[in-house]
């Protein structure tokens, strides 16, 4: 066994608590049951005072004596027990290779634990929110997915990154950025700057904008993943930095923004460590195309889905301010959308020499 931190034990003392519930109904020769949060957009609810969005009180009990319980009732400890021995160990693993860890036959039977990763996933999350644990903590990582420079020194896993020296493909943001295994050091930043698409993240890195702006800039590949989330949320949170989000002016440019700051409802039980209420928006505004004299044929009409999400977007309660109804609506009413790199029409270097120095510098932001 490994020597653990403070957060390990933690952890570990959490699966066992668990599994103490259930060894105490067997004993009281009860049904034995684990308590889990319902994760259904029944059970979120957005906190206005917060700025989050964020899950309710409902819980159900899943059984093991109950015919449509018992498989995953037997699940939700196969992964509890594979995360325990993980975290013991002092290793991590991707949450795919978990699925063929705790995949076996049962028994004589030709019956499964799991038949597909789809159904271990969701025990890995129902586990999540039964320990109120990240699902980092239980030491499981997914594909690493963003890049981000800027000036600051980090360590990652002991090794010292210096940031302001990763050349033109940045330092990959790994799936787990907690702080036991990232932690922040020296930095000149004034903000973060969130990029929705790798194309135009290295655009800004090509023209040395965060070390003209000094700033970070991190990008997650169209919606950020957890660990760029949560490497943003601790950046803001420990550096008191400003967020700014720069997307397409799309509804899926305006999802990816609220997710960055209000969280999102699949995983409204980690708002709190992974959103930023502050965030501001400076991507690609629907009256941009005549401030910045776009022509027609960069646009791209909007389909059927983009106009019922655009309209679905109305209702959210994060969008109700006047200035977001007037920017949804004018989106709906041209029946366009635009993507980021439109604005090279302009000129190759103009979104990072005269469009986003402008929007800063004229406070030409939502929030």
């Amino acid at each position: 066994m490994a020597r653990m931190d403070a957060v390990s034990k933690r952890t570990v003392g959490k699966i066992e608590k668990l599994a103490e519930a259930v060894l105490a109904s067997v004993k009281g020769r009860k049904n034995p049951f684990v308590e889990i949060p319902i994760r259904s957009l029944a059970n979120v609810h957005f906190d206005a005072r917060k700025g989050l969005v964020q899950l309710g009180k409902q819980k159900q009990k899943r059984y093991f004596f109950n015919v449509a319980m018992a498989k995953k009732f037997m699940q939700t400890f196969l992964v509890s027990d594979a995360c325990k021995e993980l975290v013991e160990s002092g290793k991590t693993t991707s949450i795919r290779d978990l699925y063929y860890i705790t995949k076996h036959s049962i028994g004589e039977t030709r019956q499964n634990t799991f038949e597909e990763q789809d159904e271990s996933d969701p025990i890995i999350e129902d586990l999540e929110v039964a320990l109120d644990s990240l699902r980092e903590e239980l030491h499981l990582f997914a594909s690493r997915k963003g890049s981000m420079v800027g000036p600051v020194t980090i360590r990652d896993s002991g090794d010292t990154i210096d940031l302001r020296r990763m050349g033109s493909g940045g330092w990959a943001v790994p799936s787990i950025v907690e702080e036991n295994v990232v932690q922040i050091g020296k930095h000149e930043a004034r903000y973060i700057l969130l990029i929705e698409k790798d194309a135009v993240w290295s655009r800004f890195n090509e023209d040395k904008f965060w070390k003209r702006e000094k700033c970070i800039i991190i990008q997650g590949g169209g919606q950020p993943p957890r660990g760029v989330r949560r490497m943003v949320q601790r950046l803001h949170s420990e550096l008191k930095l400003p967020v700014y989000v720069l997307v397409d002016n799309d509804p899926w440019g305006f999802y990816i923004y609220s997710v960055m700051k209000q969280g999102s409802i699949n995983l409204a039980y980690e708002s709190m460590r992974m959103a930023v209420p502050s965030a501001r928006f400076v991507g690609l505004s629907s009256f941009d195309k005549d401030r910045y004299e776009l022509p027609m044929n960069v646009a791209i009409k909007m389909d059927d889905g983009d106009v019922a999400r655009a309209r679905q977007m109305l209702a959210y309660p994060w969008f109700t301010g006047k200035q977001w109804q007037r920017e949804i609506q004018e989106m709906i009413r041209s029946g366009v959308k635009f993507e980021l790199e439109a604005l090279s029409r302009r000129g190759i270097s103009f979104i990072t020499e005269e469009y986003l120095p402008k929007k800063l510098k004229d406070r030409d932001w939502l929030e």
